[in-house]
């Protein structure tokens, strides 16, 4: 059975559909990435499935439970298994990064200080950040930030790790630190890891799924392998960095992408 499953969901904002039906698994302990273009709702897929936004239609189930209806003061238990890092990594700029990374487990759990010490500490090293501790959001780079904001999701130490474009803006080596990151965490927490990404170098890399969203449906989906062997036009042109279609460049100027 798989850990996370979509089941003909749909999801509108207004007149723009994101999604008409949406099916899609996510198996336990894999490491699948979410490509598509701007503007066709990968983001959206991760908070729906924290409960951040609700689905017009359909079934979302994590670990053989629906989750689209829960209420919002229910949800918590599902969110101390999900962890999420934001494309920005919504750090809070008034509080140092002990306090950044420690937020979530004195928010969600009830930890002695020596555990929140040391969680935070061995997250903070594990995402090669130790000396940061005391330091302030202000006083790192864009790389570093997101870094941090990998390490408070650690802490907590979830079942399902979800990454929002986890390499924008970041320098080449940079995304080639986040990418190692990515996979030695994989590797060293046993998470379930979803991706959402437009970077095809990063996502042939860490991936062991790769599924395409596209105007409102997964359009393909597979092992990297069997992506890039792939024949349907969409998907050809969107991981060689072809120009979209007339109707998707509309869609992007109406839209704002």
């Amino acid at each position: 059975m798989a850990l996370i499953e979509f089941k003909h969901v749909k999801k509108a904002f207004g007149p723009k559909v994101v999604y008409e039906d949406l099916n899609l698994e996510v198996n336990a302990g894999e490491a699948l990435t979410i490509i598509g273009g701007s503007g066709m709702g990968k983001s959206v897929m991760l908070k729906l499935l924290i409960g951040l936004l609700r689905t017009d239609g359909g079934t979302i189930t994590f670990d053989g439970k629906q989750v689209q209806d829960i209420a919002e003061r229910d949800y918590g238990p599902i969110r101390r298994r999900i962890a999420m890092l934001f494309q920005g990594a919504a750090l809070f700029d008034s509080m140092s990064v002990r306090d950044n990374v420690s937020y979530g487990l004195r928010e969600h759990y009830r930890l002695p200080d020596r555990e929140v010490k040391d969680r935070v500490e061995k997250a903070l090293a594990d995402v090669g950040l130790p000396q940061t501790i005391d330091m302030f959001p202000s006083d790192l780079s864009q790389g570093m930030r997101k870094r941090v904001g990998l390490a408070r999701a650690l802490a907590i130490r979830p079942d399902v790790l979800l990454y929002d474009e986890p390499t924008t803006g970041l320098d080449p080596v940079s995304t080639e630190l986040i990418n190692a990151l990515i996979m030695e965490t994989q590797r060293l927490y046993k998470v379930t890891s979803v991706v959402v990404t437009h970077d095809m170098a990063s996502a042939f890399l860490i991936s062991d799924r790769v599924a395409m969203v596209h105007k409102g449906f997964i359009i393909a989906s597979g092992t990297v392998d069997e992506i890039k062997r792939i024949t349907d036009p969409r998907v050809k042109d969107f991981i060689n960095g072809r120009a979209p279609d007339d109707d998707d460049v509309a869609t992007l100027l109406r839209y704002g992408g």
